[in-house]
């Protein structure tokens, strides 16, 4: 069988009021949510760090209550991204590595950049905001070095074992559609990523050595469900993402191929909570990518 990178299906938060008695049994603790959710899943999308700056105690917390082959990605706040757009984030990308999410250690996924809809496509402002990402733990604790006096007595940059930091780009405005936005985030390889929604762009361009996917609900924003036919589209496509392979089902900006690999790793997140669908599209996605994955791979699956 082919290589196959890993394939990480979750949901983006796990404390949502609707969730309990449906999801989460009535009688479980609230505090043990998050343990509940990872026993099911193997990957979640923190949220709560787009809207504020967590302490060092949580992301620790959140590391012991997952088992060992978990993996988080963490929202990129949006102070960098929604109120300064981009511009004079030095200090702000320093106190956000700051806050604590090195304490997640080989649970840290990608960081997900989310830019807001009246973001528009422009090419200096993401070249240098690309520029300054760190790209490693140690680099990303040497940032955290240099926080500001908000995150006195509340930081945490002790990394000891150094690995990879990915990021990733959510866009939703249509100006971002164009060859030099894909051409910008392959040269600084950081992945595009594929938002299924009604509202926004769904580009399947691949940019870096993994795939991002969000599943906002392809009818209804934040609410409509997966029926059988679009988990089995999702399936297939992760399952071809991580052989290596490019999907030929989806809209793309460049009419060049990404980056050549023999297999890719692939994150895909469901967001559409607003229903309580979520956990249940995911568990069945995750259950479909299984089933597929123990078939042999097509002969289309290659470059």
């Amino acid at each position: 069988m082919s290589a196959s990178g890993n394939i990480r299906i979750g949901i983006s938060g796990w404390r949502y009021k609707g969730w309990r008695g449906t999801f989460y049994p009535p009688e479980l603790a609230q505090r043990r949510e998050l343990e509940f959710a990872s026993q099911r899943l193997n990957s979640i999308e923190l949220n709560g760090s787009f809207y504020s700056l967590q302490r060092p105690s949580s992301f620790q917390r959140w590391y012991e209550e997952t088992p060992p082959d978990f993996v988080f990605s963490v929202k990129g706040t949006r102070f960098i991204t929604h109120m300064l757009r981009l511009l004079q984030v030095e200090t702000p990308l320093a106190n956000f590595f700051a806050q604590g999410l090195l304490r997640l250690k080989e649970k840290l996924g990608p960081i997900l950049w989310q830019f807001p809809a009246n973001f528009k496509w422009d090419p200096d402002r993401l070249e240098s905001f690309f520029s300054i990402l760190p790209r490693t733990h140690k680099e990303a604790a040497r940032l955290a070095k240099r926080h500001d006096e908000r995150l006195d007595g509340r930081s945490w940059f002790n990394v000891r074992d150094d690995r990879p930091l990915r990021h990733a780009i959510e866009i939703r405005n249509d100006s971002f559609v164009r060859e030099e936005f894909i051409a910008l985030l392959r040269k600084h390889k950081v992945a595009l990523v594929a938002a299924d929604t009604v509202e926004w762009p769904l580009l399947m361009d691949l940019t870096a050595d993994f795939v991002y996917c969000r599943l906002h609900g392809s009818e209804v924003l934040y609410a409509s469900g997966y029926d059988r036919d679009a988990i089995e589209r999702w399936a297939n496509r992760a399952v071809q993402w991580a052989r290596g392979g490019e999907v030929e089902d989806g809209k793309k900006a460049s009419a060049t191929h990404g980056p050549a690999a023999k297999s890719r790793d692939v994150f895909v997140y469901f967001d559409n909570d607003a229903k309580v669908r979520a956990p249940f599209d995911a568990m069945q996605l995750r259950t479909r990518v299984s089933e597929l994955q123990s078939q042999p791979p097509s002969p289309s699956t290659s470059h």
